[in-house]
Formats: structure tokens, sequence, C-alpha cells
């Protein structure tokens, strides 16, 4: 009677332990190392196959009366019979069955197979046609066509059939039928190749007349490009020009907006040439020029050049030509707007054809891409575009209200607040001085209340000649000049302010010209000034932002450069401004090592910045090459003694670093080995 503990109801007469799984326990290989003799997988496949019995094959039967022969039917359709039944869903055991059948010569047995295959699975046409066949094979025509019928009825899209019945019936000399079915099939609006079809199959029948009846079908049913250059071509191969002119303009007419239309209007200016009309040719080309915008018209512009070489004169290639820069111009623009030497460019191109209003039309154009950041780096280039433009104005067409819009609109656009422009202020006032005086007077004198640097550089020199000291003068002098746009003359401030005897805040000043160099993009500058000011002090800070400025040189010459040279990688770039980090800090910490040991918190300081530095770099830091040079911080105390002579102690932290510690384990085995030496000398006169 087994316990209660190991009864269950649901085992009956079981037990729990009855009905473990016992796993074989796993063989453990002591000897791993390789057997002497090697065997590839190749040489276990061929003793396989060598060994392998030979194949038992059942032996051959003959038959030699109707009796053997009606039993080898029956045993044969019962296993066909069988195989259906497990597995009706296999097309290839009806295929088998109905074939039998067929070689026995029982074409009614071998139909009755057919019919019930395709009443299980009517959707397969590969039934229906290996169906037809049987019928076309044993020359039973009108089965056949009521297979084909059948199938086209219950499957119009499978595009084989219809091509199968046709074929027959095309074969059998039946021209009307297969003409009839094809009419049948296009009833479904096939696709291109079957129109296409039946209108081969007219014209092998020299029926003209029903393949342009087919035809106009056709592009009714896919008005597509393609379908309307088949229709000219063939109106074209009968010698039917005017027809195909008509199907071309028909085109025109509806596809001009389509994504295909410059096939489309190549193919029309093509056919024209070659019935001798350049004329409508040149026509039908500027006509695609104006409407197919210029990104799809870049075969059509070289089309065009060529065309004008061989059929233009002097004047017809220079405007192909002209064309074509135009088109490389729109493309330019089109890609970036704010590169304005592009519209100089192109806007000098639109004068040399003199069209006025086209030329407005560029400028207008050039002058609507406003620089995005109120900087005067950003604008030097973009205000060219309306001096050029109130110029053109003013010298070309003599247009006085025009050119007075030009240089009003533009006086309101540049930021006055934040800088300025001082020839667009003497332009305008110029060009009213012939005709206005008094408003060439109030030009001038709005340009002198908002232009007022002259009286600012005279009140920064006269103020830092009373305080050369003051470095905050000396920052806000260079800033002022570099908002108008004159860095050589910042550049020089600073010099002049770095070179002074005394400063009050000299960081603030290094600060800001460091500041200046590096948004100038001038980054050999700035590791130039940062070593002349490491050899006037060598404080823990300006090596921390030395290394930094360097870890962080890559993103600055990829902005930069406008165009990255493809043979420099961005990891390498990478790779080189860490490694050049990495150098600023092992120099600072040589230099706390040899000439400033006493520094030990700014060292432990730069190392953690170190630290932290490699931490930030993933993948590309290097954490190890820090960790080593860490120091232990060990808590000390010191004696301090009062005014009232007593002594006290103060807890302090002091850092150990590693070429410390060892220095401090030779000194206490040097110590230990004296005692030692001292113990035996005087155990040795003890015993004296």
């Amino acid at each position: 009677m087994a316990s209660g503990k190991d009864s269950d109801r649901t085992l009956g007469y079981m037990t729990r332990k009855d009905t473990e799984v016992k796993l074989p326990r796993p063989t453990r290989v002591k000897n791993k190392t390789p057997a002497p003799v090697q065997i590839t997988a190749e040489q276990i496949l061929r003793e396989a196959r060598e060994r392998q019995e030979a194949e038992i094959r059942p032996p051959k039967q003959k038959i030699t009366d109707s009796t053997e022969l009606s039993d080898y039917r029956l045993r044969r359709r019962k296993e066909f019979e069988d195989k259906i039944r497990r597995a009706r869903w296999n097309i290839q055991v009806w295929m088998k069955y109905a074939q039998w059948e067929e070689s026995q010569k029982d074409y009614a047995r071998a139909r009755s197979v057919w019919e019930r295959a395709i009443e299980g699975d009517y959707r397969n046409h590969t039934l229906w046609l290996k169906y037809a066949e049987f019928e076309m094979k044993n020359k039973f025509v009108n089965s056949a066509r009521n297979v084909w019928d059948r199938a086209v009825t219950l499957l119009p899209r499978v595009d084989q059939l219809w091509y199968k019945y046709i074929h027959m019936e095309e074969i059998l000399g039946n021209i009307a039928g297969a003409r009839q079915i094809f009419e049948r099939w296009m009833q479904w609006s096939p696709d291109q190749q079957g129109w296409l079809s039946f209108i081969k199959f007219e014209l092998r029948y020299n029926e003209i007349e029903r393949a342009r009846s087919i035809y106009e079908r056709f592009v009714l049913c896919h008005p597509k490009v393609s379908a309307y250059i088949r229709f000219a071509k063939f109106e074209m191969k009968g010698g039917e020009v005017a027809r195909a002119r008509h199907v071309y303009e028909r085109a025109t007419e509806k596809l001009a907006d389509d994504e295909e239309a410059e096939t489309l209007f190549v193919a029309f200016a093509e056919f024209e040439e070659r019935c001798k009309e350049p004329e409508r040719a040149r026509f039908i080309y500027k006509f695609a020029l104006d409407h197919i915008p210029k990104g799809r018209a870049e075969d059509l512009y070289k089309k065009f050049v060529a065309f004008e070489k061989q059929y233009g004169d002097k004047e017809g290639i220079e405007d192909a030509i002209v064309g074509k820069r135009r088109f490389q111009y729109e493309d330019e623009v089109r890609k970036n707007p704010l590169n304005y030497d592009s519209w100089f460019d192109y806007v000098r191109l639109e004068e040399t054809v003199g069209n006025k209003d086209r030329i407005r039309e560029i400028y207008e154009r050039a002058i609507a891409n406003i620089p995005p950041a109120e900087e005067k780096r950003y604008w030097q280039r973009y205000i060219y575009l309306w001096i050029n433009y109130a110029l053109y104005e003013e010298i070309e067409t003599e247009d006085v209200e025009r050119t007075r819009d030009v240089y009003r609109e533009c006086l309101k656009l540049v930021p006055h607040s934040k800088f300025s422009f001082a020839k667009i202020w003497l332009h305008a006032a110029q060009f009213e001085l012939q005709l206005n005086l008094a408003g060439a007077r109030q030009i001038l004198g709005n340009a002198i209340g908002k232009l007022q640097k002259i009286r600012c550089r005279k009140l920064y020199e006269r103020y830092l000649e009373w305080s050369p000291e003051n470095c905050y003068a000396w920052s806000k002098y260079a800033e002022l000049e570099r908002s108008l746009a004159e860095t050589e003359r910042a550049r020089a401030i600073f010099e002049l302010a770095i070179s002074q005897p005394a400063l009050d805040m000299p960081e603030l000043l290094w600060k800001a010209y460091i500041d200046f160099e590096i948004a100038e993009g001038e980054l050999e500058r700035t590791r130039a000034l940062y070593e002349r000011l490491l050899d006037r002090t060598k404080h823990y800070k300006v090596w921390v932002s030395f290394a930094k400025f360097e870890a962080s040189s890559a993103e600055q010459e990829e902005d930069e450069e406008e165009e990255p040279q493809e043979e420099i990688d961005a990891t390498e770039r990478k790779k080189e401004c860490i490694r050049r980090a990495r150098e600023i800090f092992e120099r600072a910490n040589s230099y706390y090592k040899d000439s400033a040991p006493e520094l030990k918190e700014e060292r432990a300081t730069l190392l953690e910045d170190w630290l932290n530095m490699e931490t930030n770099f993933g993948n590309l830091g290097d954490v190890s090459v820090v960790q080593s040079k860490l120091p232990k911080k060990l808590k000390k105390r010191k004696p301090i003694t009062r005014e009232d002579g007593s002594t006290e102690y103060e807890e302090y932290i002091d850092y150990l670093y590693p070429e410390e510690s060892q220095t401090t384990n030779l000194k206490i085995l040097e110590a230990a080995y004296k005692w030692k030496k001292q113990k035996l000398a005087s155990s040795e006169e003890d015993y004296d």
C-alpha cells in the first residue's frame, strides 16, 4: 500500500515514482584530444554508398490474355482511387490517373477523371490546360472547344487560357472563331500584351482597318504614352503621316502632364524630323521644355541641343546651349537655394539673352532666399544681389521707380540693429543725388543714425587709453569689430590686449580670444593660442580646456568643410582628435608629476576630468589608460598649534600616486632588511 504522499487519485494504482521518466546519465568524455586518424564527411558518405544494398525492383509482368489485362486495370484503378481518397488535394495524382486512363485508350474514363479533378479545384488553371491538351491531342475538337470555353468563362483573368484557345482555333483555320474569342477577351480589359496580340492577329491576315479600330480601343483602355507611341508608329508604318500626327497631337493633349511626357515629346519631335519638318520639331521641343519640370527634362535638353546642331542656325544653337545651361543653373538653385554664387551666374546668363521679364523674375527669386541667421557673414554675398538688381534697373532698364523700390525694400530687410552695410546706403544715396537732393540727405541721415561704428571705435580707444587693464572693455571692442565683419581688426585688438603688462581678469580675455578663433574656424590659430597661454600659466583648467577643444575639433572640421573628402573617414578623424586630446592630458600629467609634485589635488582633478572624457568617447575611449594613473585617497592628520600653545590635530585628504606607492614599498623593505641585519649582529654578540 503506497503512502498518502506518493499516491494520487488521478494516477490509479501507480505512484508518482512509477510515472517519473528516467533519462540516461550523460557520458563524460575524458579524453578530448583528436584521434590520430581523422574521418572526413566525404569518406563517411562514400562508405555508406558502397555498403548500400541494391534496390529491390518488382519483376516485370507480362499480360497474356484479356483476363489478366482486366485484373491489371482493376488493380491499378483501385490504387489510384485509394491515393485520391488519401490526398484528394494532390493535383499530380489526378493527372497521373487521367494520363494512365488515356494510355489505356479508355478516353471516357480519362475524361471522367479530368471532370472529377476540376470539380474539386476548378480555380487551378493547370488542370484546365492539361484537360484541353488531352482533348486536342486525341482530336476531340468539339470537346476541346467545350473545355476552353468553360475555362475562360470561369477564369477570365488567366491570359494563358485565352492564348491557348485562340491558338487552337487559328491552327484549325477558324479565323472568325478566333476573332470572336479575342473580342470576348477584350471585354475584360486585359493588359497591353493582350491588345497587342489581337492587333498582330489582325495584321497577319492584312486586316488594317480592324487593327486601327483595335488601336483606338487600346488607347482608350490604356491611356499611356507607350500605347500612343505604338499607335503612331503603326500609322507611320502604313504611310499614314497625317493619321500618325493626329495620334501624337491627341496624346499631347491628354498626357502633357504625365510622368512619361518627356518620352512622348521626344518621340513626337523625332517623328517630325523623319517627316522633314524641322520647324514643327523645334516648336515641339520648346513647348516641351516650357511645360515639363526641369528635373525630368535632362534627356530632352540633350535631344534639343543635338537637333539644333543638325538643323538650326547660329542663333538657334546658342539658344539651345543657353537652355541647357539654364537647366543646369535651375538644378543647382533647386538643390541649394542659398548658394548665391549660382544665382549670380544664372542672372548673368539671362542678362546675355536680354529678356527683361526673365531677368527680373530671376532677381526676384534670388532675393527671396533670405539668409537663415542674422549674422553679417551670411549676408555679405546676399546683399550684392540687391545691389546688382538695383543697378540693373537703374542702368539697363532706366526705371527710376523700380530702382527706388529695390533700394527701399533692401534697407527695410537688413537688420540694422545687429549689423548693416555702408555700401547699400551709399548706393541708395548716390542714386537719389541725381534726382532728389533732399531724398539723398534723408538717406544719409538715416545711415548716420544707424551706422555709428566709427564713433564707437573712438569711444573704445579713448576708454582703453584711460584704463588699459580692463579686460571687459578689450573683449567688447573686439566683439564690435567682429559684428562688423572686421575679422583682422578684431584679431589685432585681441593681440594688443594680451600684450598689456597688467590686466585685471586675464582669464576672461584669453577665453574670449580663444572662442573668437574657434568661431572663425581657425583651428591652428586656436592651438597656437593655447600653447602661448600654457607658456604663461600651467593651471589645470587650461590643460582641460585645451584637451576638450582637441576632442571636439572633429565636428568643427566637418562644419568647416562644405563637401567632406571621400577618402577621409569620419571615424579616423575622430580617432585623431582623441589622440591629440590624450597627448594634452599626458603632457599635463607629466608636468604635475615632475615639475609640480606638491599640486596633488590639481593633478587628481585633472585625472578625473580625463577619465570622464574617456568615458564619454564611448567605444573609441580607453578608460584603462587613466585608471592606472589614478591616486589613492588617504585620510591624514596634521598638528596645529593654537595661540595659547596647545596642539590639536586636523584631518585632511592626501593623495598617493602609483609612483609614490612603489617608492614607499621600497623604503619599507630596506628598513626591514636593516632591522634583520642588526638583530643577527646582536644575537652573535650575546652568543660570544
